[in-house]
């Protein structure tokens, strides 16, 4: 499979529009644990993000530039602790595909691999402390068990994304360990962390965005 610039920055819209779409649902869950402004937060960054793919990279085709860009765009318009660690995941992934127009299997799979390494190393956190690494660092570990295999980009992207999915859910039986809401201590529990779950939605819109190209392909 190959994915072209364009076709990355329609992820981007597409995450996007997730985010309005989905921005009351991650309030809800940040209210339980945390100020209750997630979704206001991550609404506020990709604005800003819509507004550069429709001005500055309206144009742009090469893939890690966008990603930097993204990346940048983000970290300046979100001032709360999701800023830093979304902008390192699109600046770490972009380093992997430098001056690169169009992205293979490879490509994708190294990208994603250093966006949610990035996040785990910029939070510092680790699985178990209830935050979005619960979601990434799963992912990451199949995206790298399976990426070399003879499977297709799409077959390999929706296994990695179901484990995205288990490691979110899982975040409801977890203590938060960071943050404010590590305040909560065992009042934590029972509570979905909004950080892991908007995590989900940016990989199962890839995830979208993978299987609508595998499909016209076919």
């Amino acid at each position: 499979m190959e994915i072209t610039a364009r076709e990355f920055k329609t992820y981007l819209k597409n995450v996007i529009t997730m985010v309005e779409s989905e921005k009351d649902y991650l309030c809800e869950l940040d209210r339980k644990i945390g100020d209750g402004d997630h979704g206001i937060t991550m609404s506020i960054g990709f604005q800003a993000v819509r507004e550069n793919l429709d001005h500055e990279l309206a144009e742009e085709t090469d893939c890690s530039k966008i990603s930097i860009s993204v990346g940048k765009t983000f970290l300046n318009a979100v001032g709360s602790s999701v800023g830093p660690l979304y902008a390192t995941g699109f600046m770490r992934g972009a380093k992997q595909i430098k001056k690169k127009e169009v992205l293979n299997d490879q490509d994708v799979i190294a990208f994603w691999i250093a966006f949610g390494n990035g996040v785990k190393e910029r939070g510092r956190a680790e699985i178990g402390d209830k935050t979005m690494v619960d979601t990434f660092a799963p992912f990451v570990d199949a995206l790298e068990a399976n990426g070399k295999g003879a499977e297709d980009l799409s077959t390999i992207f929706r296994e990695a994304v179901t484990k995205a999915e288990e490691g979110m859910h899982s975040t409801k039986k977890l203590i938060s360990k960071k943050g404010r809401s590590s305040r909560l201590g065992d009042r934590s529990i029972g509570a979905q962390d909004p950080g892991a779950t908007s995590a989900y939605f940016l990989l199962v819109t890839f995830l979208a965005l993978i299987e609508d190209l595998t499909q016209k392909a076919g």
